[in-house]
C-alpha cells in the first residue's frame, strides 16, 4: 500500500517548489504580469490556465533571500475554480510532477489533499510499472486533522481499487474472509463467520447462489462488529460476488470479462467499516458481506427454482445472473434484526443503471428523505457525486409470481435498477433508514487521479455523511 502519510507533511519552512494556481478568470492578469521569456513559454506550450494543465517554469531573476523557495523551476497549473478547491483539483499534479517539496502559493490546499495523494497510488500487483523518480511531497500549514482524514479517505479509496482490480483466482470468498478477519484484528473487532451448508437453514438465498462453487470456493456470510453497546448502530452490507459467471443464464465471454469486479460492494463496505474503526466514530459497527461465487455446476441454482429466504418470504427464479440482490436480501434481514440506526448497502447490481447514469453516478435509492439529503449534500461536499433513484411502489408488481411470494428479476426489461432495489426492501426493516448504492466500482476511461480500473464511487459520500451525524 501507498505511504499516503509521506506524501503530506507539515511545513516547517522547508525548501519547496511553488505552485501558483490559476483559473480561467485570472490566467490573462497572471500572463501580463510575466516577463517575455514566461510568456513565450506559456504560448509555445499552449498553456492557458485550463484546469488539469499545468506549465514549469524556469527561475527568475536573482537568487531568492527566502530559504525555503527552490530555485531550480516553480509550477503554474489550471484549476476550475481558484478560489474553490475541490478533491480533484490538484490530481493532475500528485501524479505527474518530479520528486521534490511543493507548496502552493497565496492558498490553502484544504479540500484538495486527497487528490494529491490518490493520484501518487498505482495498482502493480501484476506487473511491474515504470519507476516514479520519488514521492511528490506537499507542504501544508493546516497538516494534523486535514492530512489524518485525506490519508484515511486515500487508504480506503486505494483499498477499493486494489480489491477490484485484483482478479477472481485471487480474490475469492475465502480472501475476502482473511481481509475482514485481518481487519477485525487490527482493531478489536468480532468476526463471526458462517460457511458452506450451515447457510443453508440460516440465509438460505445465499446457500442457493453460492452451492455450485461449493466445493472449489465455498460461500460464506461474513459478520464483524465494533463498537460501544451504548452507541448508535449501524449496518453496512456489501455484495461479495467474487465471481459472477451468470450462472445458468449465462454472460457472454464479453459480459463475463469484467465480472471479478463483482465484488465491488464488498470492497466499498469494507473499506468503509475500515473508515469507521479508525477514526473510531462513536457507533456500534455491523458489517455483513455476503461473498459467494456466481458458478454452474450440477446442483447450481436454475430459471424456475423457488428459494426460501431468511425472511420467510419465497423468492420464484427467473433469472440466475440476478444473483447479488439474493445474497444481499438474506444480509439485510439480518441487518434489521439487529434494530440498527441505519442501513447503507452498496452493490454492483445493475448495468440497469449504468444505462440511465453511466459509469460515474451511482444509483442511490433511499427510504428517509433526511438521510438521502444528507447523502446527497455529503456527495456534493466531497466531490463523489450520487444520483437519487425513486423507490416506485407503482413497479412493486413487475415482481409479482404465480407460484411465491415474488421473483427475482421482473420481465421486460423496464426500470431495472429500480425492480433490483425495490427487491431489496422487500428485506430491508421498514422502521430503518435505508439507502442502496448501485454502484460500477469501475472506471472505464482514466481522468487525472482516476486511473483506468476499479474504482471507489459514493464510498467517501457515505464517509462523510457517517461523520456528519455520529461524528463527536
Amino acid at each position: 500500500m501507498t505511504d499516503f502519510m509521506a506524501l503530506i507533511e507539515a511545513d516547517t519552512g522547508q525548501t519547496a517548489r511553488s505552485i501558483q494556481l490559476l483559473d480561467a478568470g485570472s490566467f490573462e492578469d497572471w500572463l501580463k504580469g510575466q516577463p517575455e521569456n514566461i510568456r513565450s513559454l506559456a504560448a509555445a506550450y499552449q498553456f492557458s490556465g485550463k484546469p488539469d494543465t499545468f506549465l514549469l517554469l524556469p527561475p527568475v531573476g536573482g537568487k531568492s533571500e527566502d530559504k525555503s523557495v527552490a530555485t531550480d523551476f516553480s509550477v503554474v497549473a489550471g484549476v476550475p475554480d481558484q478560489a474553490k478547491l475541490d478533491a480533484w483539483s490538484l490530481a493532475r499534479l500528485g501524479g505527474s510532477l518530479p520528486e521534490g517539496n511543493y507548496r502552493l502559493q497565496d492558498i490553502s490546499a484544504k479540500g484538495a489533499l486527497f487528490g494529491w495523494l490518490i493520484s501518487q497510488h498505482e495498482f502493480d500487483r501484476y506487473k511491474e510499472l515504470p519507476d516514479r523518480q520519488g514521492p511528490s511531497v506537499l507542504l501544508v500549514n493546516d497538516a494534523i486533522g486535514q492530512r489524518d482524514e485525506a490519508v484515511r479517505q486515500a487508504e480506503a479509496t486505494a483499498m477499493v481499487r486494489d480489491l477490484v482490480n485484483t482478479p477472481a483466482a485471487d480474490m475469492g470468498p475465502d480472501r475476502l474472509e482473511d481481509i475482514v478477519d485481518k481487519l477485525a484484528g487490527e482493531h478489536g473487532a468480532e468476526l463471526k463467520v458462517t460457511r458452506g451448508d450451515t447457510l443453508e437453514e440460516h440465509f438460505p438465498m445465499i446457500h442457493g447462489v453460492g452451492k455450485a462453487a461449493m466445493r472449489a470456493h465455498a460461500p460464506r456470510l461474513l459478520e464483524l462488529k465494533w463498537g460501544k453497546t451504548d452507541d448508535p448502530k449501524i449496518a453496512i452490507v456489501g455484495k461479495g460476488v467474487t465471481f459472477d459467471s451468470g450462472g445458468l443464464s449465462m454472460k457472454s465471454p464479453a459480459g463475463m470479462m469484467l465480472m471479478k469486479k463483482d465484488m465491488g460492494g464488498a470492497a466499498h463496505a469494507i473499506a468503509l467499516a475500515r473508515m469507521v474503526m479508525e477514526a473510531r466514530l462513536p457507533v456500534q459497527l455491523h458489517l455483513l458481506v455476503p461473498a459467494v461465487e456466481n458458478a454452474i455446476d450440477g446442483n447450481a441454482l436454475r430459471p424456475g427454482d423457488i428459494l426460501h429466504s431468511r425472511k420467510g418470504l419465497t423468492v420464484e427464479i427467473t433469472n440466475t445472473d440476478a444473483e447479488g440482490r439474493l445474497v444481499l436480501g438474506d444480509a439485510l434481514t439480518l441487518a434489521g434484526e439487529q434494530e440498527p440506526d441505519l442501513i447503507i448497502d452498496f452493490a454492483t447490481l445493475t448495468g440497469a443503471a449504468r444505462v440511465a447514469l453511466g459509469p460515474d453516478l451511482p444509483a442511490m435509492f433511499c427510504d428517509d428523505r433526511e438521510m438521502a439529503d444528507g447523502l446527497l449534500q455529503a456527495g456534493e461536499e466531497e466531490s463523489d457525486p450520487l444520483w437519487q433513484m425513486p423507490l416506485w411502489s407503482g413497479y412493486d408488481a413487475m415482481l409479482s409470481s404465480n407460484i411465491a411470494d415474488c421473483v427475482n428479476s421482473a420481465s421486460g426489461g423496464f426500470a431495472g435498477c429500480i425492480t433490483a432495489a425495490l427487491f431489496l426492501k422487500k428485506f430491508a426493516p421498514e422502521s430503518v433508514p435505508w439507502a442502496h448504492f448501485d454502484t460500477f466500482a469501475w472506471r472505464p476511461a482514466t481522468k487525472p487521479g482516476r486511473p483506468q480500473g476499479g474504482e471507489a464511487l459514493g464510498l467517501r459520500a457515505s464517509w462523510r455523511y457517517l461523520q456528519g451525524r455520529f461524528g463527536q
